[in-house]
């Protein structure tokens, strides 16, 4: 239930990036689809750099929204998904970023902009599963829909060129990714539903909720987004100049051969634990560097319209 009463014509509240470039008119493509569906005048909430959706969600549902439309990228998303978890108010996704991965995951055509209008007015509602994800390096408890991770892919987020991925898009992590391969491991202790399966120095621990990552490059295989299962990748490529192919051959061969250098889990939560503290990510957003996460899983816990 909403704030609306059963007379009043249904409201989305549309939360946009505003530092998103696109080419096209967003709050004229919201209202020609509001009017032309029957629904009121939207809410329309813009993030900051100090409030990047969570403040705006919470906003929303105070006005009553019947929809909360995350126009944005993967972090817009992400944000949004913080506060509609667990209730009743679905979410619709937009996608402006560069990555769009949730979108992508799910089938949805990320240029079809009117399309994804339609469908977050008028589309079926499906529930997905929602990763919480609590750290004590410092204390703070948030959730993801797609991947996080210690390490090198976070370290590939943190220095990701800005200006770069503005021009070539998810290009900028692959050069971000070359000038980061080398580097030291660090030890590792990674306890998936209450056993040890990791103890050992790696470069990586990703841990994902979809498959797909930039370029459409699919790091976990066996993922689905409804199945209330975490996948776990364990990234520890051999000594050498070489050692990446490693990885890259176990990727690709999506952990069937019994080299170490890439490890596959499934399970229900994950701690993980370093030696010292390296670089972290949830869902492509750097979130500064860590040294604990407990990861747990909600099945069904957000429902989405598309």
């Amino acid at each position: 239930m909403t704030a609306n009463s059963s007379t009043s014509p249904k409201r989305a509240a549309i939360i946009v990036n505003p530092a998103k470039p696109v080419e096209f008119d967003v709050r004229g493509l919201v209202a020609r689809h509001c009017v032309e569906n029957g629904w009121g005048e939207a809410i329309w909430l813009e993030t900051t750099k100090e409030d990047p959706g969570v403040g705006q969600a919470k906003e929303a549902l105070a006005q009553g929204a019947d929809i909360v439309i995350a126009a944005g990228g993967d972090g817009t998303v992400r944000c949004v998904a913080e506060v509609l978890a667990g209730g009743d108010v679905p979410m619709g996704l937009l996608p402006l970023g560069t990555g769009n991965l949730l979108a992508r995951n799910l089938g949805m055509d990320v240029t079809d902009y009117d399309g994804a209008m339609a469908a977050a007015l008028n589309g079926t509602e499906r529930k997905i599963d929602v990763v919480r994800a609590k750290r004590n390096d410092p204390d703070k408890e948030q959730i993801f829909l797609v991947m996080a991770g210690v390490g090198y892919d976070a370290t590939i987020m943190a220095d990701t060129n800005e200006d770069l991925k503005d021009k070539v898009g998810w290009l900028a992590y692959v050069d971000a990714g070359i000038r980061n391969l080398p580097g030291k491991p660090v030890k590792a202790t990674v306890v998936i539903d209450g056993e040890t399966v990791v103890h050992r120095g790696v470069r990586s621990v990703m841990v994902g909720n979809c498959g797909k990552v930039q370029g459409g490059l699919e790091i976990f295989p066996d993922a689905k987004v409804d199945d209330g299962l975490l996948d776990i990748a364990v990234l520890a490529p051999h000594h050498g100049k070489l050692g990446w192919l490693s990885v890259m051959a176990g990727i690709i061969g999506k952990g069937r051969n019994r080299d170490t250098a890439v490890e596959y889990f499934q399970g229900k939560a994950v701690e993980i634990t370093l030696e010292h503290a390296d670089n972290y990510q949830l869902d492509g957003d750097h979130e500064g560097e860590g040294k604990h996460v407990l990861m747990t899983m909600e099945p069904g816990a957000l429902t989405l319209r598309m």
